[in-house]
């Protein structure tokens, strides 16, 4: 069986506790043998090559320099990495190494839980497959990302809320390669409750599966 890793802590308005048990749930049933622990420590303490996937799933908080070089060695060197929303996109403010293994960084949500749409741009891609365009319900994220990273999905802004980004284009799904390891990210999932969007449940299984070494 495969083995995965969560970790989670921060921020309690995401829910962390709750969406580490939701995914852990996700894992077990995709034959996965998935460790839970709460905080950060667990990157300095356990051989995470013995991991296939690691999901973070922290929101604003600090991490120790040996478990952020322990966390970038892992999927450097083939462990794969997959989260959602500010669980991963906006887990360690002031790590710039880590942002970069993600591919980008949460920067603002205007108009904070609002309606808008959730564009698929890679139909032929096996993670969005079937899915095709769909409404959605949640913060809108405006991230700063990486440009080399291969999206999948995009929201488009309008002037509602800021008119100074009124037709930016924003990445919704991505994924990467950071080393050897595949990155998968999903700006979706603002509490545990956005599991019960198929849409949003059924991308972020597939693109777990797919990170997963």
């Amino acid at each position: 069986m495969k083995q995965a890793l969560i970790f989670w802590g921060g921020w309690e308005g995401h829910t962390p506790e709750r969406s580490a048990a939701v995914v852990s749930q996700m894992l077990a049933a995709n034959d996965f043998t998935v460790t839970v622990e709460a905080g950060t420590s667990v990157l300095a303490s356990a051989d995470l090559a013995r991991f296939d996937l690691i999901v973070p799933m922290v929101t604003m908080s600090t991490i120790e320099k040996p478990e952020l070089s322990a966390l970038t060695a892992a999927v450097a060197a083939g462990t794969g990495l997959a989260g959602f929303h500010g669980t991963m996109g906006d887990s360690f403010r002031n790590e710039t190494e880590y942002q970069f293994m993600v591919g980008g960084q949460w920067v603002s949500h205007p108009g904070n839980i609002i309606d808008y749409r959730v564009n698929i741009t890679r139909p032929d891609d096996p993670i969005v497959a079937g899915i095709g365009d769909f409404a959605y319900r949640s913060e809108q994220y405006y991230m700063h990302v990486d440009p080399a990273i291969e999206v999948l999905a995009t929201t488009t802004f309008n002037g509602d809320h800021l008119d100074f980004i009124d037709g930016a284009v924003m990445p919704v799904f991505w994924k990467k390669r950071y080393g050897k390891g595949r990155v998968f990210y999903s700006a979706l999932g603002h509490t545990a409750d956005e599991f019960a969007v198929p849409e949003m449940r059924t991308v972020f299984e597939r693109g777990a599966l797919w990170a997963a070494r």
